[in-house]
């Protein structure tokens, strides 16, 4: 099954969520863990890759955190799927790759191949801000304030 990490995942969640929010500028990273409930050290990580793929900025200061390098209309989804996990692979050989043993005899191949082309098309033509306005973001939690999941119930 094709499926993506769920490092792309968190990606997701928070490039959409900076579009979504781009008028607030910069969003910090503790804000984006609170909102969804991800592991702080984990997104930490994830946007510490979008911003080397040049997807995010790092703002430092009292008002700092991450905002889009670019426009959310100017960033596909496929690349932030690749700023996070690399290439996107179907099959285990790539045109690189002839270590596998069936290499000079696999008839299906070319034909993943293909199709990995047209799903990463898919994904390119899908924008971030095209995410970003199929629903509202959700609102950031007022300080002191637990997500529901971390209210403990008698």
């Amino acid at each position: 099954m094709l499926r993506l990490s769920k490092k792309t995942d968190y990606a997701l969640l928070a490039v959409r969520h900076l579009a979504a929010n781009a008028d607030r500028g910069a969003v910090s990273a503790r804000e984006l863990a609170e909102t969804y409930d991800i592991p702080p050290e984990l997104l930490a990580k994830v946007l510490q890759k979008l911003v080397r793929g040049r997807l995010l900025e790092s703002q430092q200061g009292i008002r700092g955190g991450y905002a889009l390098a670019r426009a959310a209309s100017a960033m596909s989804v496929a690349d932030v799927i690749q700023a996070v996990d690399g290439p996107l692979m179907v099959t285990a050989c790539s045109e690189d790759d002839h270590s596998c043993d069936q290499y000079s005899k696999c008839n299906i191949r070319d034909p993943l191949w293909r199709i990995k082309d047209r799903i990463i098309a898919a994904l390119g033509a899908t924008s971030v801000a095209e995410l970003a306005m199929e629903m509202p973001a959700p609102l950031p939690l007022p300080a002191g304030v637990l997500p529901l999941q971390m209210v403990k119930r008698p």
